[in-house]
């Protein structure tokens, strides 16, 4: 430590949309000794973990585990899949679905972008019209993301593949669920959902380097006449050494007993309960943004994200000296800006391991910064939180009284 740098007190509010702090109990879990990964304790454990996976995914078809950040399932997902040249329909609903695209195009597949200005959600009508206009099914896959990071948009999956479906379409259909998979309701099998690309660090409270990819049988036809180049990310391999509980080179062994606990903590809330817990704490940060007087990014409220909250800053405010003042003040972590609003806004994260008196803490931090950065605010954002928290938690004691 430098001699000029202090020591920050208690805990870090590490409050961006992800990485999410790891709770200790899986700290724990990864704190332990190494074994053999091609042992027969190793094999209950990968079994435990791919078979505990599916259920998050509410899948009963493989799942793929990457020793890789999100990015590399994104790859994983387009070449087992797909042939040079394919055609894929892409929505930018912000700067995530500009990096899936930059990727398509270096992987020498075609995307076609539906350009929006950000704020917002995919439109199902959009993508089911433009499939009815393509009479040659040119269109290989559909790629979308289930919740944008960059701006807090959640896209409605079971009715996008409604979507493809009332067009008769044959395409595949890709879903990027890094920032919303056990965090809010998702259904793999049940939503139509050829591919599923999930990441460890967000819902699933892990450090970075593990990702996913849950496969339909009608993806893994495709695989059999897909010709992009593949190896590291092949599926085949896997998925044969997977039966057996290992893996076809070495796994991040601590990443999997970390892995194992999440799952367990996440089934001993109830998947139900942590959805509601989620949707609870992204309901009070709006009434918080709101009561500030502040605009939230993600304009049509059946858009909003259950994990992550992107404010505008008043005209002639920067969101990056912001985020900085917040930080070097108090403490708080806060997320960056992207593309054409980089500077213009900053990102609430509320996903993951935080419970109503963590999230309430964050909101008053945020107060407290806004009003030392002397950005026009409202006083009363966390007072509006905690009333809409009381009235979440008043509403299920009132069913029970009755």
């Amino acid at each position: 430590m430098s001699q000029n740098s202090a020591r920050a007190a208690g805990r870090h509010f590490l409050q961006i949309p992800g990485p999410t702090p790891v709770p200790d109990r899986v700290l724990r879990a990864m704190d332990t000794p190494m074994i053999d990964h091609r042992g027969p304790e190793f094999a209950k454990l990968a079994r435990r973990c791919l078979d505990g996976v599916k259920t998050i995914f509410k899948t009963t078809n493989p799942v793929v585990i990457y020793t890789a950040t999100g990015t590399g399932a994104w790859e994983a997902a387009f070449v087992n899949t797909l042939c040079a040249g394919d055609k894929v329909l892409m929505v930018e609903t912000g700067q995530f679905a500009v990096l899936w695209k930059k990727m398509a195009e270096r992987l020498g597949l075609v995307p076609e972008f539906i350009a929006t200005d950000w704020r917002g959600g995919v439109e199902p009508a959009v993508v089911e019209a433009r499939l009815k206009d393509d009479k040659k099914h040119a269109i290989k896959a559909v790629c979308v993301l289930h919740n944008e990071t960059s701006n807090g948009a959640l896209s409605p999956i079971a009715e996008i593949r409604k979507a493809i479906d009332r067009a008769a379409h044959p395409a595949l259909l890709l879903v990027d669920t890094i920032s919303s998979l056990g965090s809010t309701d998702y259904r793999h099998d049940e939503w139509g959902v050829d591919v599923s690309v999930g990441g460890a660090q967000k819902g699933l409270m892990l450090p970075p380097g593990m990702s996913f990819n849950a496969i339909s049988d009608k993806a893994l036809a495709a695989m059999k006449t897909s010709t992009l180049p593949k190896s590291f990310f092949a599926w085949d391999d896997m998925l044969a050494m997977n039966k057996a509980g290992f893996f076809p080179y070495t796994p991040a062994t601590q990443m999997l007993q970390g892995l194992a606990v999440s799952i367990d903590m996440l089934h001993e809330e109830g998947l139900d309960n942590v959805f509601a817990r989620h949707a609870r704490l992204a309901e009070a940060t709006r009434h918080a943004v709101r009561a500030w007087g502040l605009d939230i990014m993600c304009r049509d409220p059946k858009y909003q994200s259950p994990t992550i909250t992107a404010v505008m800053m008043p005209e002639g405010h920067d969101g990056e000296a912001f985020r900085n003042l917040a930080l070097a003040t108090f403490n708080i972590s806060l997320g960056t800006s992207f593309g054409a609003y980089a500077g213009k806004y900053f990102r609430i994260g509320h996903l993951g391991d935080v419970n109503d008196g963590h999230m309430i803490g964050a909101l008053a931090l945020i107060e407290m910064a806004l009003a030392l950065a002397r950005v026009p605010h409202k006083r009363g954002g966390v007072q509006a939180a905690m009333d809409c928290l009381v009235s979440a938690h008043a509403q299920p004691v009132r069913a029970a009284a009755e």
